[in-house]
Parts: structure tokens; C-alpha cells; sequence
């Protein structure tokens, strides 16, 4: 099997996990590490004796099929814009860009030269989805360079996007800056649906709780996704309020429902190193991004609707009015 030759720019919080997975698939042979940091480049460099570590972006994209970018958010564009320039193809954590203008660049960058770039976001059984609401809070690192909504909110756009099958039509938030003027540390954000659908996101670094929790609402079952459960993240509830097709009275009008617990097995895999060998196989064209391009660049456009509403007390956007200009 061929391995494929990946860098990592960015050896951070985040990109050193990034590194420590690469560098132990057999399908890929870890090249380049950069990273301006003198201490985090002794660090890899006596880990990773084999890895080129380097603080200069020019070398690190030297012989190189393909990069991941996990540096602070605000660099993600002029790196992937270098990286896809050479044609090379690119992994960018969320978001991938902090401007619309700037997401619709790097894509059209990407298309215009044919390389990957991929980013890091039904069967009825629920019944009609009411609404859904996740929660990503917790007492962690307080960034200077983006707020609460920027850090987290692309994760649960995505994931509300992909299990709906649709942007949202409308967005609003709202939040408060606690510890640094202009940069909140909670916001909460609602989505509607054209489908009718709600969704919400309570985001915070500044919370005494850890929660990573995610809860859909269907007119038959409800589940719930706990990533902060070592096991049995997924509870689906059989449970519900039925409505006859005819009733004499209001009081015989809704029934609540009562049913069994269903604790779905779910394989004990690292989601990074899931989704590092996907990107592999993107690659190889093996496979088609399961997070493409254009996925990325629609993120954007719901955290730029999303940040004009911060910005307005909460004023409703509406996602069509959010363009290139923005």
C-alpha cells in the first residue's frame, strides 16, 4: 500500500493530536511539522526524530501530497491559499476561513486547480423532527483571536445541517463578552429550517460543566448523543406525545407515551484518526469528501449571518442576504 506523504501546519492545541495520530498510520508517512513556537518544535522534533519540523511554511510544504492546516483560525486562509497553490491537497479544520469572501476564494482556488479540500461537518424512524439543541460548553482555553461562537459553532452547524439534509433560512445569536471587550465567551444560537425545523446552540468557555451533548426531538422517538459518556454515548428514547386521529374532548386529545431505552453499540474508534484516513482516501481519490468544499464555504456563511446578528442584539439574519460583501 502506497503511503501518502501528509504535513501538519500548526502543532498546537489541536494540530499536535494531528501529528500524534499521522504518525502512527501505516498508510501515511508524516513529512513536515511547522510551527513558530521554538519549544513545540524541540518537542516534535525529539518525538518525531524522523519528521521534518520546520517554522517556515515554504519548507514545510516541500514534498508534500498533502496538509493538514490546524493553525489559529485567523492564519487558515493565506495557508490553504499556499498549500493549494502548489496543488496540494488540503485539510482545514473548521472554519475554514473567518470572511465569506475569503471561504469563496479558497474554494474557487481549489476547484480551479483540482485538488481536494476537505473540512473538518434518514430513514424516518424518529418520526417528523420537531427541533434539535446541542450544547459545547465547558471551563477551557479562552482564545484572544475568535469568540465562543467561532470556536464552536461550526461543529454543530455541520452536524445540524447534515442530519437535516439543509441549511438554515434564518439565523440569530446572542452572547456576552465576560473577560475580554468584543469577544464573547457564551453565545447561543438559533437556527430555522425552511422545513419548519429548529435548532439550537448554547456555546461557552467560560461554563463549570463539560458538556458536549446533542438532542434531537422526532414526533415518534427522541435521541440523545452524550460525547462526554466513555460508553453508551447514543440513548435512543421511545418516547412521545400521540395524537388519535379522532378524540371526543381536549383532555383525550394527546397521550403521553412511555417506552423502552435503546443503547445502540457504537465501535470504539478515534474520530480523529477516523477522519484522517478518510482524508487519505480523498487523497488517493479513492472517495469523495464527506465534507467538501462548498460544505466548508456554507459554514461560513451561517457563522458571518450568525456574527452580523451578535453584533445587532440578536437581530434575525436571513441567509440569503449573506454574500461575497459580507
Amino acid at each position: 500500500m502506497r503511503r501518502v506523504r501528509i504535513g501538519v501546519i500548526g502543532a498546537g492545541n489541536w494540530g499536535r493530536n494531528h501529528v500524534r495520530t499521522l504518525a502512527t498510520m501505516p498508510e501515511v508517512e508524516l513529512t513536515s511539522v511547522c510551527d513558530i513556537d521554538p519549544s513545540r518544535q524541540e518537542e516534535i522534533g525529539r518525538m518525531y526524530p524522523s519528521v521534518r519540523v520546520t517554522d517556515n511554511l515554504e519548507s514545510a510544504l516541500e514534498s508534500v501530497e498533502a496538509v493538514v492546516v490546524a493553525t489559529p483560525v485567523g492564519s487558515h486562509e493565506p495557508v490553504a491559499r499556499a498549500a493549494l497553490e502548489r496543488g496540494i491537497a488540503t485539510l482545514i479544520e473548521k472554519p475554514m476561513a473567518l470572511s465569506v469572501r475569503g471561504a469563496e476564494e479558497i474554494v474557487a482556488l481549489s476547484e480551479a486547480k483540482d485538488v481536494p479540500l476537505q473540512t473538518m461537518i434518514a430513514d424516518g424512524d424518529l418520526g417528523s423532527v420537531y427541533y434539535l439543541y446541542s450544547q459545547r460548553v465547558n471551563l477551557g482555553q479562552v482564545r484572544p483571536d475568535e469568540n465562543a461562537l467561532w470556536s464552536f459553532g461550526p461543529h454543530d452547524v455541520s452536524v445540524a445541517m447534515k442530519l437535516l439534509g439543509e441549511p438554515p433560512v434564518y439565523v440569530s445569536a446572542q452572547g456576552r463578552s465576560c473577560l475580554q471587550p468584543g469577544i464573547e465567551d457564551v453565545v447561543f444560537l438559533n437556527m430555522e429550517f425552511a422545513s419548519g425545523i429548529v435548532a439550537h446552540v448554547q456555546m461557552s468557555w467560560l461554563d463549570p460543566h463539560k458538556e458536549r451533548r446533542l438532542t434531537v426531538v422526532g414526533s415518534r422517538k427522541m435521541v440523545v448523543f452524550d460525547d462526554m459518556q466513555a460508553r453508551e454515548k447514543l440513548k435512543v428514547y421511545d418516547k412521545g406525545v400521540d395524537r388519535p386521529p379522532e378524540y371526543g374532548s381536549y383532555g383525550e386529545s394527546l397521550a403521553v407515551r412511555e417506552g423502552d431505552i435503546w443503547i445502540p453499540r457504537i465501535p470504539n474508534v478515534e474520530p480523529l484518526r477516523a477522519e484522517l484516513r478518510h482524508f487519505v482516501t480523498v487523497v488517493r481519490r479513492e472517495e469523495r469528501p464527506r465534507s467538501s468544499a462548498r460544505d466548508g464555504l456554507e459554514i461560513v456563511r451561517i457563522m458571518q449571518a450568525a456574527s452580523d446578528s451578535l453584533a445587532h442584539r440578536g437581530r434575525q439574519v436571513e441567509l440569503g442576504q449573506v454574500g461575497a460583501g459580507a
